[in-house]
């Protein structure tokens, strides 16, 4: 009986085991945004796009290699802060992440690509928009949004022709994303004919703005250009106004956000803002992205920011490369991920240059009426 017991004991320990490496190989990817300081709703609402894409993957019992894999989420929070976002970064190269999403702003972004290179682990950002953050000539560098080139370009041409700017002012927070759209908005404000009658400069963590924009109203603007993020777009508009200054205010994705609104304190004109997102659907496509924003409000009882779905979409896309390489070895699946093709997402489709730049990136043209953001038009 006792010989008996310990074949049946044995046989069982084998079947665990067994079960046990079938069941789950672990693949863990980095998410990076700032879920502190003055944009840690932008970066909490990346981290829900990164944590939606994760759950679904799981509950749909993904594949890799003939293997069933569970997915994990390393979550960090860079705070927005370049040194912090380095720190983290090698953080997560010493956990063996396999790939990571992230980071959101283009001044932690650009600085953490180099860890994530000589680490040979996938860097896709969902929303770095500097051009250097893809120049560096670093093959584990992609990003799913068109860049500032696009971005400001678009602004600058759109304020001179459409807004019909006599007199532009151009503002931003010396941040890498801040200062780059700016310059792009410039040069196709001028391309365009246009005129740069103010150029002034503040900072990420600024709240006061009474002696530029002094200097702003001095010039009588029709446009005011803004390179910088919502936290101090929104200040920003409201002291404009105790000023008396009433030119439209345009900007790119960073204050193009579901908060704007309330951090402006409603001293918003109706369609006095013009902003575009790095990003865009249309027709058929933007069926997809309508029930992406139901799903994620069901999900965590919040709209969508800004960027929640390009995070999403990312992590699908670096997984897809991964079941297509029958591996989560960043080795292994790098190559295939570089050569991502025609993949369709809920922000549209996805392919990379050999840049490792979103191929075609669309733009989206927005304004706001009360408190809520009407689109404008879809720019290719």
């Amino acid at each position: 009986m006792q010989v008996k017991l310990n074949v049946i004991v044995a046989a069982a320990a084998v079947l665990f085991a067994a079960g046990a490496s079938a069941q789950d190989m672990i693949v863990k990817i980095g998410h990076v945004g700032p879920t502190s300081g003055g944009i840690a709703h932008l970066g909490k609402d990346n981290e829900n796009g990164a944590r939606m894409a994760i759950e679904e993957l799981n509950a749909k019992g993904t594949t890799i290699g003939g293997k069933k894999v569970k997915f994990e989420l390393l979550a960090e929070d860079d705070a927005a802060d370049p040194k912090q976002g380095t720190a983290v970064a090698q953080k997560l190269v010493d956990s063996k992440v396999n790939g990571v999403i992230g980071h959101l702003n283009s001044g932690t972004s650009i600085p953490a690509s180099k860890i994530y290179s000589d680490a040979g682990i996938p860097q896709i950002s969902p929303s770095a928009t500097n051009p250097k953050f893809t120049r560096n000539g670093y093959k584990t560098t992609f990003r799913v949004v068109a860049d500032d080139v696009h971005l400001g370009g678009t602004l600058g041409r759109y304020a001179v022709k459409e807004l019909k700017g006599k007199s532009i002012a151009v503002i931003d927070d010396r941040t890498a994303y801040g200062q780059g759209v700016a310059e792009e908005f410039e040069k196709a404000v001028k391309a365009a004919g246009g005129t740069i009658a103010e150029r002034q400069f503040t900072t990420d963590k600024a709240t006061d703005f009474t002696a530029i924009l002094t200097a702003v109203k001095s010039k009588k603007p029709d446009v005011v250009f803004f390179g910088g993020m919502d936290a101090v777009a929104g200040p920003m508009i409201r002291q404009m106004k105790q000023l008396g200054i009433t030119a439209k205010f345009v900007g790119g994705d960073g204050i193009c956000t579901g908060d704007l609104p309330k951090l402006s304190a409603g001293s918003m004109a109706d369609s006095q803002v013009i902003c575009a997102e790095a990003g865009g659907v249309e027709g058929a496509q933007k069926v997809g992205m309508d029930d992406f924003y139901k799903r994620f409000k069901a999900k965590y009882n919040a709209d969508v920011q800004i960027y929640a779905p390009y995070v999403y979409d990312a992590v699908n896309v670096m997984v897809a490369a991964m079941v297509k390489a029958g591996s989560a070895e960043p080795a292994k699946y790098l190559p295939v991920l570089a050569q991502t093709e025609g993949y369709k997402g809920v922000t549209g489709t996805i392919s990379f240059d050999a840049k490792g730049d979103v191929k075609n990136g669309a733009l989206t043209l927005f304004t706001y009426k009360g408190d809520k953001r009407e689109q404008i038009a879809v720019v290719r």
